[in-house]
């Protein structure tokens, strides 16, 4: 069985007295969710939350990090210094710095394979534009992603990765994918990785949707078979917002 895993990317929100506070205040309201719980502040805020999370059920990660460990890097930050901070997993090829930044799928893969080299788990990004979608190519970029993101990782390092599917026309307009076409796309990325890593790691795989998820709209999107989880943005921001996706079950 899989087990539901909930984040929240706070993007470039939230400074380091403001996410502790905050962390405290959601770590009162979600004492007993039964997912797994994540949040994703800023690199200057990534200490605060992580002493403020200590005792708590969240999980702390970081929104990017370097493909090198160290070096004449001006602005990057690498995998050793998230892991001396405290963080447990990071997220990589969000749609926002694959378009924003011009990432691509060779570099987000070497940063991937650093990551899982360094002991970090991976939250891995994936998802078409509108474009493509209105042109039939969901299941191609999909593949496409999907192979270039993990290519070089074994079977074994599978474990300490969660795919997010994000189709980019949802990400921050307001606009969700039916949860019917969310789960065709995830089921879509299973059956990938079923090709890649073989059944059973597929079986296991936690993918999340990603896409102005909301209190509104998590428990019909989490009723979808291939639908493991949510990683959430906007509405990460408030514990009246998040605490409700958090324990939308409970």
């Amino acid at each position: 069985m899989r087990k539901v895993c909930i984040a929240g990317n706070w993007k470039m929100n939230m400074g380091p007295q403001e996410g502790a506070k905050f962390v405290k205040e959601l770590a009162e309201a979600v004492k007993d969710a039964s997912a797994r719980v994540v949040v994703a502040p800023p690199f200057v805020t990534l200490s605060g939350v992580v002493a403020a999370t200590k005792g708590t059920n969240i999980e702390v990660a970081a929104q990017n990090m370097s493909d090198h460990l160290k070096g004449a890097f001006t602005g990057e930050v690498s995998a050793e210094m998230l892991k001396e901070v405290g963080v447990k997993l990071v997220i990589l090829g969000h749609s926002e710095r694959r378009t924003l930044y011009q990432e691509s799928d060779e570099f987000i893969n070497a940063k991937v394979k650093l990551a899982l080299e360094e002991g970090l788990e991976v939250i891995l990004c994936v998802g078409e534009t509108l474009d493509e979608r209105e042109k039939g190519q969901l299941e191609a970029v999909l593949k496409h992603q999907v192979v270039e993101g993990l290519r070089g990782v074994t079977p074994q390092q599978m474990d300490s990765i969660i795919v997010a599917y994000e189709p980019v026309w949802a990400i921050g307009t307001g606009k969700t994918a039916t949860p019917d076409d969310a789960n065709q796309a995830h089921a879509l990325i299973r059956g990938e990785v079923a090709t890649l890593f073989g059944k059973s790691v597929a079986e296991s795989l936690i993918i999340q949707y990603g896409g102005s998820v909301k209190p509104s709209n998590v428990k019909e999107l989490m009723a979808m078979e291939h639908i493991d989880g949510a990683l959430v943005g906007g509405a990460s921001l408030t514990v009246e917002q998040f605490a409700p996706i958090v324990c939308y079950n409970n």
